[in-house]
C-alpha cells in the first residue's frame, strides 16, 4: 500500500530554506552598498548647501562666520560646524546645520582638535576671515568625487 500523505520531505524543505537564505544575503549586501552611496550623495549635497549659506553670509557681512560670532567651541585647532557657525547662519541662511551621516564611511582621519570622526569640521584662516574650510569624507565614489577626504572652501569642493 502506498502512503497517501502529500507533503514535502525534510530535505526538500532544507534546500528551499538554504536557497532563500542565499538570496536574502545577496539582497542585503546590495542594500548596504546602496545605503553607503546614499550617505555619500547626502554628504556632497550638504556641502553644496553649506557653500551656498556661507556665500550668502559673506555677501551680507563681507566675511565668513568666525569663532567669535557665536561659537560654542573651546578648541584652538578647529571645531565642528554645528557649534561654530550655527548661531551665525541659522535660520537666515540655512534652516539647520547639516551633520555627518552615520555610520561613518571610509577610512578618513580628522584633525586631533576634533572631538570625534563623525562630524564635518570648520576652520577659519586668514586675518580677514575671507576663507573657510569644511572637511568631510566620502566612503565611495560619489559623482565625480573619489572616495576619501575632501574639503569645501570658498572656491568649491576639492
Amino acid at each position: 500500500m502506498r502512503n497517501k500523505n502529500k507533503g514535502f520531505t525534510l530535505i526538500e524543505l532544507l534546500v528551499v530554506i538554504a536557497i532563500i537564505g542565499l538570496l536574502a544575503s545577496v539582497v542585503l549586501l546590495a542594500l548596504n552598498t546602496a545605503r553607503g552611496k546614499a550617505r555619500d550623495a547626502k554628504r556632497v549635497a550638504d556641502m553644496r548647501q553649506m557653500n551656498t549659506a556661507m556665500e550668502m553670509y559673506f555677501n551680507d557681512n563681507n566675511a565668513y562666520p568666525t569663532m567669535a560670532s557665536g561659537a560654542l567651541c573651546a578648541t584652538s585647532g578647529g571645531c565642528t560646524v554645528g557649534n561654530v557657525i550655527a548661531t551665525s547662519l541659522t535660520p537666515k541662511y540655512i534652516a539647520t546645520i547639516p551633520m555627518e551621516q552615520t555610520p561613518a564611511d571610509g577610512t578618513c582621519t580628522y584633525p586631533a582638535a576634533a572631538a570625534n570622526g563623525t562630524n564635518y569640521y570648520y576652520y577659519i584662516y586668514g586675518s580677514t576671515n575671507a576663507n573657510y574650510t569644511i572637511t568631510f569624507c566620502l566612503g565611495s565614489q560619489s559623482g565625480t568625487y573619489a572616495p576619501g577626504p575632501h574639503t569645501l572652501t570658498n572656491v568649491g569642493i576639492q
